[in-house]
């Protein structure tokens, strides 16, 4: 196989390999996979092992194994990756990484095809929208110093999910489930490639009735969506003296969905965990989604080239949700209610439609808000190879601007004769009235050096930023300018060095370390300082035969950690920062991997990861954040197991594969503290097992099926914002698959 040519993004670092370039597969993976890659950063299992840092690579053969439509299921395999579950189909996930928050994946950066994927990156990370699970090609997510490349977040990691590729033959294929809860999933696609044209078109269509059940009413708690997705490249003949391509991506989704952040009391879990009060009736978020993307390669010579990429998101979204209870003008948090339902009966009783309310009792809110970014990206990649050393020198810089529009309002509802009815309606912006902007600007190095055994790679990354807030006000929905609109601006400037090393003492065992600058953007206040540590690895692997492994230990120790006050988090909603001071996160990851073979043409692949972490605050402070309260010294950081682990078994014998998956989460503090840890802010451990499996008819047509939590466990997946709410309890699902 002739070398691929090394291309980067700014935010990325990658592997182009042609069709004329490949000839054979590279280690297990397959052919189609290794033609991604103006994607991709890692690209391959092979690549993989190869990094000078800690990552993981989820290729499409391993993604085919559970055919998983919710992605927390998919990256519970990855060891160091803390997933906090929510409606039991993974749309809105929660994912943290080496002890960053979870909190709506606001802690980490998340690209799709190497580029920033969340509603506003810098000013308003919280994933509410998430790439459509089912239209993933693979998934990369990286852990060591070379995150310096991505940025804005480098504390903890950063995942690229890879979108589906131009092939290079006509081809295709039709994908169609159905299972428990009227759960349905129709998925198509098909594309070509010729000397100087290729495309891929894709449609996604999911709905389901959902698995909750609300008191006295026929509503379900489901969700329906479509996702379209289209690219096109033209490019010069490959053996062109400068080699050029041009392709561009076009993406559009629209889903809705009936869910809440009402969750039950413990004694009502206990009795129903797929129960959800009346008064959480109207509940629903509504969002669209449409990205823009054009990207440019140019290879001047051979050992230069330059990748560019002009990218738009726009996104929109209402969660439309109870706010609280209203009786005798007095405001009562649902968080207080459901942990303490005796000492709050009426308010109770009304959530629940044990009695009627007054007019207004009810308060809900219209979380209304509207995102854009934009942005161009380009990097320069430089590669020569010595006698003995091998020299790799990426050059990137990026240019990105962003927006969030809050216009929310409340409207007031009440419960009579186990009904919900509307009794008054709120006047858009009359509740929050906001717009916040963000520019930033960043540049990276990064020099890859190769002396035998030995790789190091050194890199900066420099980043600047500033956000600006216009607070309208309440009584100026027209936004018609004036002086009391209140402006907040905040400015940071930061230099984010790190180095990591990779040592191959033979064909079998490696060792790498690294260490870098963690960073994390600031709020908007002025003032406010951004979120800095210190992360160190270290790390060995090694390979025989069928048999794999990667032992990490790492250690992030923050000399300033901030917090957000979310919703999601039981905070306002409002999304302002807040300095949470010192803190330590260490921890161990394992994985472990070992494919069975014998000459009967059985193959028995195993795999095992575990992650310990230990978090740490070194210092005091009071939030209203339910999530955090009142910390003290030594309390650990809320969300993060202490132990999580998943193995998975599996028997491929011509034909017919099938596989087992086991996860287990030890038990998650809601709250900081340390100790013994109270119920009332207290998630148990659990454990579920995943089965599939699949029957290929002939190589056109496919046989799949898939049971969701065997053992029909119940058990909590989040207490926070308000209430206990349950994972997915047992499903199965079956479908056929086509590919022509």
């Amino acid at each position: 196989m002739k070398r691929g040519v090394l291309l980067t993004f700014t935010t990325f670092s990658f592997y182009l390999t042609t069709a004329q370039e490949v000839t054979q597969p590279i280690d297990s993976v397959q052919l189609e996979e290794m033609v991604i890659i103006t994607d991709a950063e890692i690209g391959s299992k092979f690549k993989s092992k190869n990094q000078t840092g800690s990552n993981y690579f989820i290729s499409p053969e391993e993604l085919s194994r559970f055919n998983y439509s919710d992605v927390n299921r998919i990256l519970q395999s990855v060891p160091g990756v803390a997933i906090v579950d929510e409606e039991g189909f993974g749309h809105r996930p929660s994912i943290g990484i080496r002890g960053t928050a979870p909190t709506r994946t606001s802690k980490i950066t998340l690209m799709e095809d190497g580029v920033l994927i969340s509603p506003a990156p810098y000013i308003a990370p919280a994933a509410y929208y998430f790439p459509t699970t089912n239209r993933i090609h693979a998934f990369e997510i990286l852990k060591g110093s070379s995150q310096i490349q991505y940025g804005p977040f480098t504390t903890g990691g950063a995942v690229n999910l890879i979108s589906t590729q131009i092939p290079k033959y006509f081809k295709g294929k039709a994908l169609l489930n159905y299972g428990s809860f009227n759960t349905r999933n129709a998925y198509f696609n098909f594309g070509d490639s010729n000397e100087n044209f290729g495309y891929v078109v894709e449609y996604n269509n999911r709905s389901s009735d959902g698995f909750k059940k609300i008191d006295y009413s026929n509503t379900n708690t489901g969700f329906s969506g479509n996702d379209y997705l289209a690219k096109f490249r033209v490019n010069t003949n490959k053996n062109a003296a400068v080699y050029q391509s041009l392709t561009f991506k076009l993406q559009y989704s629209k889903e809705g969905a009936n869910e809440t952040y009402l969750g039950l009391t413990d004694q009502d879990f206990k009795a129903n965990p797929n129960r959800r009060y009346l008064a959480s009736e109207n509940d629903h978020i509504a969002t669209e989604h449409f990205q823009l993307m054009a990207t440019h390669l140019i290879k001047p010579s051979k050992n230069i080239n330059i990748t560019t990429k002009a990218y738009r998101n726009n996104f929109k979204r209402n969660w439309y949700k109870l706010q609280d209870v209203f009786l005798n003008n007095e405001s009562f948090s649902l968080a207080n209610i459901l942990k303490s339902p005796t000492e709050y009966q009426d308010a109770y009783d009304v959530l629940t439609a044990n009695t009627n309310g007054g007019e207004n009792s009810l308060r809900y809110r219209a979380n209304n808000r509207s995102y854009t970014t934009t942005g161009i990206q380009t990097v320069a990649n430089f590669n020569f190879n010595g006698s003995q050393i091998k020299h790799d020198l990426d050059l990137g810089i990026r240019y990105h601007e962003e927006s969030e529009d809050r216009f929310h309002w409340t409207d007031g509802y009440q419960i009579q004769d186990e009904k919900l009815l509307k009794t008054s309606a709120g006047v858009p912006g009359t509740q929050t009235n906001l717009l916040t902007t963000g520019y930033a600007f960043s540049t990276f190095a990064l020099y890859n050096v190769t002396l035998n055994n030995l790789k190091l790679t050194p890199g900066i990354r420099y980043e600047s930023m500033k956000f600006t807030s216009r607070n309208f006000g309440t009584n100026n929905t027209e936004r018609i300018p004036n002086e009391n609109i209140v402006v907040n601006q905040n400015t940071a400037n930061v230099f984010i060095p790190g180095i990591s090393a990779l040592y191959n003492f033979n064909e079998k065992l490696a060792a790498f370390t690294s260490i870098h600058k963690g960073f994390a953007p600031p709020g908007v206040k002025e003032g406010q300082k951004p979120e800095e540590s210190v992360n160190f690895e270290l790390g060995t692997r090694f390979n025989k035969n069928n048999f794999s492994s990667e032992v990490v230990f790492f250690n992030n120790s923050y000399t300033n950690m901030l917090g957000a006050d979310t919703n999601a988090a039981g905070g306002t909603g409002e999304g302002n920062l807040f300095n949470a001071g010192k803190a330590t996160v260490a921890g161990l990851e394992v994985l472990l991997s070992y494919v069975i073979t014998n000459s009967n043409q059985v193959n028995i692949p195993l795999t095992f990861n575990y992650t310990y972490t230990k978090t740490q605050l070194k210092s005091n402070f009071n939030s209203s954040v339910e999530a955090w309260g009142n910390v003290s010294i030594g309390d650990e950081i809320p969300y993060i197991p202490k132990h999580a682990l998943s193995a998975s078994a599996g028997v491929e014998y011509k034909k017919m594969k099938a596989y087992l998956n086991a996860r287990y989460n030890g038990d998650i503090r809601t709250q900081a503290g340390q100790g013994t840890i109270a119920p009332e802010n207290k998630i148990d451990g659990f454990l579920v097992f995943d089965f599939s499996a699949s029957y290929e008819i002939n190589k056109y047509l496919t046989l799949k099926s898939q049971i969701l939590n065997v053992l029909n466990n119940q058990y909590a997946v989040a207490r926070v914002p308000s209430g206990l709410r349950p994972g997915m309890p047992f499903a199965i699902n079956a479908g056929v698959l086509f590919n022509f």
